[in-house]
């Protein structure tokens, strides 16, 4: 029988759901044994229809509906949730394929999770079938900076002034010539990594203050490739370089395959279930 502190204590108790990191066919207890997820949490496996969604404790006080709304706000917390969930689903992803969940996918409980597994197995079963023996890279083109503009002095008048509008008009248009020569140049690797990926996807370039560079970036591209096509895919990387000077190539990966799987792979964004 409970006691009154008992009881009182489990009513005073936040809810807790599950907070959704990744869904795969199966999962070793020793791979999830050594991860924690949000706030340093155990993870676990919560299994359905056939498939099996690794979730961690989300107490509804701190990942519920609202304070979520909340949280999605903070620069500061959401780095530190996207990176304890990409923690989680970069682990699984080493062991087989995998389906991350978008970042702040919370169910109320486990049956809710379950429940969602068994609503979408044949496309979660689709989609890890299809990432099976593959992974995601990611090509970043960077514009090489342009040899700078010679200044020339009007030689037929017009005095300083003429002659700053001159050269200035010069820098832009050159500047412009550039960017559109690298733009086409984008346009050309990622149609030539896609004939050797089974799968790619363009991005929105990054900006200058997340991606760390000091010039513009034209081509923010990811590509689906075979374990087998790997090496192709690479020495084509490394050849597109050199055939298009204005642009450094930057490979990164391998990844999950965030940019390959549906939206929404088990409930939604931000709500919980």
């Amino acid at each position: 029988m409970s006691s009154t502190a008992e009881v009182a204590a489990e009513e005073s108790a936040p809810a807790t759901g599950a907070w959704l990191h990744a869904v795969v066919r199966h999962v070793e207890p020793a791979t999830l044994a050594g991860l924690a997820g949000m706030g340093g949490a155990p993870v676990r496996a919560v299994a359905g229809a056939g498939l099996v969604a690794v979730v961690s404790p989300a107490p509804l006080d701190e990942y519920g509906e609202e304070p979520l709304r909340h949280h999605l706000e903070d620069l500061a917390w959401l780095e530190r949730a996207a990176r304890a969930h990409h923690a989680v689903v970069d682990a699984l992803a080493r062991q087989g394929p995998v389906v991350p969940a978008r970042l702040a996918t919370v169910h109320t409980d486990d049956e809710r999770v379950a429940t969602s597994l068994a609503a979408r197995r044949a496309e979660l079963s689709a989609t890890l079938t299809r990432l099976t023996g593959r992974g995601e890279w990611g090509v970043k083109g960077y514009l090489m900076p342009g040899a700078p503009v010679e200044s020339t002095a009007a030689q037929d008048g017009g005095g300083v002034g003429t002659a700053y509008l001159r050269r200035r008009r010069a820098q832009l248009t050159a500047r412009d010539e550039r960017q559109q020569v690298a733009s086409a140049a984008a346009d050309a690797v990622h149609g030539a990594l896609c004939e050797v990926a089974v799968a790619g996807r363009r991005h929105a370039p990054q900006d200058r203050r997340l991606s760390g560079a000091s010039t513009p970036m034209a081509l923010n591209g990811a590509y689906l490739v075979d374990v087998a096509a790997l090496r192709r895919f690479t020495d084509l990387v490394d050849s597109l370089g050199d055939r298009h000077p204005g642009l450094r190539l930057e490979l990164t990966g391998p990844w999950p395959a965030y940019s390959f799987v549906a939206e929404r792979p088990a409930g939604a964004a931000g709500e919980p279930r």
